[in-house]
């Protein structure tokens, strides 16, 4: 089974050929990081602009590498949503085409639910049920992942997502986009317990998430240090930021296994690649008894192949799009 996965949800133009949900043919990624560099975040207008340059040579280029065409294929998969509408489109309307012309089955994926199977395309594979973290630029959920079909929503952020607060903080501070490496970068050299910065739990039992208030105590940081013309600790206040958002993702994480019973968490999304997160939730997990699932880093940011991946599934059960079928931006799985 030739499955062609398509991902164009935000500023990477990415596809892959996955057999028989398993063996990865081709993973083909255009990443859009020097256009949107200059404005320390993503332009969706650019961004749509430079998917549709993209979509072609992309997709040809994961079937060259794959060995095979269009005519070899059993299926197509392509990300149906959540995302920016304008990139959205691109992609899955070249899918649809796709399908079309050569009267394939095609599979409208839950951007989600491409991250929460990621882990699959790695070589330690969890057993169903597991909890899951996703913790991305756009996302910071967590859900209990039954199956490949079932994903049930246990908490989400109320504000910013975790990536999001690393790439303000980041421009707040002058750094580099995208924000969240580059803050990784300085925190190696960082004491991450030099600044308290503050830990929002909200409600106990909660599951959501909030960083609206971390960040705005770092502006409030700089702020004061700027005004009393002392330099920034620059190293350690990366690391005290870095920190403080993983010890919330990392617990509250563990706290919904624990009260979901169920010893099993998957961490996904484009801040699983954060080595002090996969570091922390690793100890964390081995002191509380709970496996810790992470996917290769690779698969972490976005890509064709974890499509590719839902859409193996997604196919095999027959849920497959109609022609009337069409994107959506915001948040539905679970």
């Amino acid at each position: 089974m030739l499955i062609l996965g398509i991902e164009s949800s935000c500023d990477e133009t990415a596809a892959a050929v996955l057999a028989n949900g398993e063996r990865l043919l081709a993973d083909v990624i255009n990443s859009q990081v020097p256009v949107h560099s200059r404005y320390g975040g993503v332009v969706p207008e650019l961004a749509s602009r430079k998917h549709l340059e993209n979509i072609q040579p992309v997709v040809t280029e994961a079937l060259r590498r794959s060995g095979i065409t269009l005519d070899d294929l059993d299926g197509v998969a392509v990300t149906r949503g959540p995302g920016l509408i304008g990139s959205l489109l691109v992609g899955f309307s070249f899918a649809k085409a796709i399908a079309i012309v050569k009267n394939l089955p095609c599979a409208g994926v839950d951007h989600m639910a491409g991250h929460l199977l990621s882990v699959f395309l790695g070589d330690a594979k969890p057993e169903f049920p597991y909890v899951a973290l996703i913790a991305s630029g756009g996302h910071s959920s967590i859900f209990r992942v039954e199956d490949p079909y079932t994903f049930r929503l246990l908490g989400r952020t109320r504000d910013d997502a975790a990536g999001e607060a690393f790439d303000k903080v980041a421009k707040l501070l002058r750094l580099p986009y995208p924000g969240g490496p580059e803050i990784g970068r300085r925190a190696e050299g960082g004491d991450p317990r030099a600044i308290d910065f503050p830990r929002s739990w909200l409600e106990p039992g909660s599951f959501d998430f909030s960083f609206s208030g971390i960040k705005t105590a770092v502006a409030t940081f700089v702020q004061q240090r700027e005004q009393r013309g002392e330099p920034l600790p620059l190293a350690d206040l990366c690391a005290s930021f870095q920190e403080a958002v993983i010890e919330i993702l990392a617990e509250k994480a563990l706290l919904a296994a624990g009260e979901s019973g169920c010893p099993r968490v998957v961490l996904a999304g484009g801040v699983a690649a954060n080595c002090r997160l996969r570091e922390y939730l690793a100890a964390r997990g081995s002191e509380e008894g709970v496996q810790v699932f992470v996917p290769p880093v690779e698969f972490c940011t976005d890509n064709g192949a974890m499509i590719a991946l839902a859409g193996t599934h997604l196919l095999r059960a027959g849920r497959t799009l109609g022609l009337d079928a069409d994107v959506y931006s915001r948040f539905q799985l679970g």
